[in-house]
């Protein structure tokens, strides 16, 4: 289960920060490492700070964009302060965000998002999540280094993972079915964009109805199946407006 879960690292501008990263990885059971642009890697000083985790950082994987580094997963969580104008799902509690992660690293690949030393991640970054997450701090200073950030949550994460098999502590329905991967949820949006697009739907630019249908179908979490269905929908509406063109057969 372990295996499944993805510590992503957005830009990390000091390599240090990176090897002091993989030592907290390490030390809660995770391995999986991907850097995404990365200022300065490999590097010395990433190493020297892994600390016993020179294997995470040297079998780190290193991608152009976050959409590449997550495209698998059917869960992406970013950790950030929370954004009042995305109205994406948010965790504002760290172990309920560990308890539903593990739940879904039982079935697929799932990420947690970290962004840069000084600004965290874009609202674009933010976009290619399903989730976000915070850590409650004092709010008259409530600045974490990064690798203490990827600390904190490993060990909740961690701690879910521990508690699970005997306890029953997480809570999480079981699933029937598995979830898309965001690579089909990406396609999907593309494919509604299109059609509203078509339709004339899309009239007023400034009013985020793209936004706030993302975060819908964020929230509802549909099923591969469920996905296919809308699929299907979009392509009976494109039928009847282009009768002439071939439907795109969506993802089964």
């Amino acid at each position: 289960m372990l295996s499944n879960i993805r510590i992503v690292l957005v830009q990390t501008f000091h390599p240090g920060n990176i090897g002091a990263s993989a030592r907290a990885m390490k030390t809660m059971g995770l391995e999986q490492l991907t850097l995404v642009t990365p200022r300065q890697f490999p590097d010395e000083e990433a190493s020297r700070l892994a600390a016993g985790a020179e294997d995470i950082v040297d079998n780190a994987r290193v991608v152009d964009t976050l959409e590449a580094a997550v495209e698998d997963c059917v869960q992406v969580i970013g950790a950030s302060a929370r954004l009042r104008n995305m109205p994406l799902p948010h965790y504002d509690e760290p172990d309920i965000m560990a308890r539903d992660l593990v739940s879904h690293a039982n079935e697929a690949p799932v990420a947690l998002v970290f962004g840069r030393e000084r600004f965290g991640l874009t609202n674009d970054e933010i976009r290619c999540c399903t989730h976000q997450v915070s850590i409650p701090a004092n709010p008259d200073y409530g600045v974490l280094n990064l690798s203490q950030a990827v600390q904190v949550l490993a060990h909740e994460i961690f701690r879910a993972w521990r508690l699970r098999p005997d306890s029953g502590f997480n809570t999480a329905s079981p699933r029937s079915a598995p979830l898309p991967t965001q690579q089909q949820m990406s396609q999907f949006h593309e494919h509604l964009h299109r059609v509203m697009e078509d339709v004339g739907f899309l009239t007023q630019p400034h009013a985020r109805t793209e936004d706030h249908l993302h975060a819908l179908f964020t929230r509802a979490q549909p099923t591969r199946k469920e996905l296919s269905i809308l699929r299907g929908l979009l392509n009976a509406i494109e039928q009847k407006t282009h009768p002439d063109h071939s439907a795109d057969q969506g993802e089964k």
